[in-house]
């Protein structure tokens, strides 16, 4: 994979998809809208992927000039972040919903629900905000930085595809059978969050 472009974009649809979790976002979405018609909840679907893909492109382009601004170097980011996903994970794993039961009560009665709760903090939360800001660090030339936004770009596609497709996945896999396949898919980000603190520790041992 020596080309930039294809590396920056499979190494950034690799890092943000288990944190995102769309998977882990569709029965979250078919909960809030049970009630509403099909045509509704495609025009949710489709928003709530624009606005994904909006907030973690954003998020890439400004935040390198907030971390320089601010004075936080890289191996600092790496361990909040790290501590980010790892709480992300730690909910997964012990089926902690990411929102609160008022959270989830108000986001029911709301009429547009793709930006929040869907894309923020439920998709691209702190945790995905993290990752995409790590990334800018790294990509110095526009090729790279082109990656990582076809990356975003492929990852929001990907998510429209799962909350379209989520309701014959939910009948065929059940609630229980997703659950536990986010607990399992928690798992693993949890030890890309020890990867990525162990990673930013390294990081500020060579610096000082």
């Amino acid at each position: 994979m020596g080309h930039p472009l294809l590396a920056f974009t499979v190494a950034t649809l690799g890092a943000l998809f288990p944190v995102a979790n769309p998977i882990g976002a569709v029965p979250f979405f078919y909960s809030l809208t049970a009630n509403d018609s099909s045509r509704f909840r495609l025009n949710q679907t489709r928003k709530t992927a624009l606005n994904v893909i909006g907030v973690l492109i954003v998020s890439f382009m400004v935040g390198k000039l907030i971390l320089n601004f601010l004075g936080i170097s890289l191996g600092v980011l790496r361990i909040s972040g790290g501590l980010i996903v790892a709480h992300t994970a730690w909910e997964m794993v012990t089926a902690h919903p990411r929102l609160t039961a008022q959270e989830h009560h108000e986001a029911i009665d709301k009429e547009d629900i793709s930006f929040t709760p869907m894309a923020i903090p439920m998709i691209s939360g702190p945790g995905s905000i993290g990752v995409v800001i790590g990334l800018a660090t790294q990509a110095h030339g526009w090729i790279e930085q082109l990656g990582c936004v076809v990356g975003i770009v492929l990852l929001g596609l990907i998510l429209y595809l799962f909350l379209v497709l989520g309701e014959p996945l939910i009948e065929k896999v059940s609630v229980t059978g997703m659950g536990a396949l986010n607990r399992i898919l928690g798992f693993f980000i949890l030890a890309i969050a020890v990867q990525l603190i162990a990673d930013g520790v390294l990081e500020l041992l060579k610096i000082s």
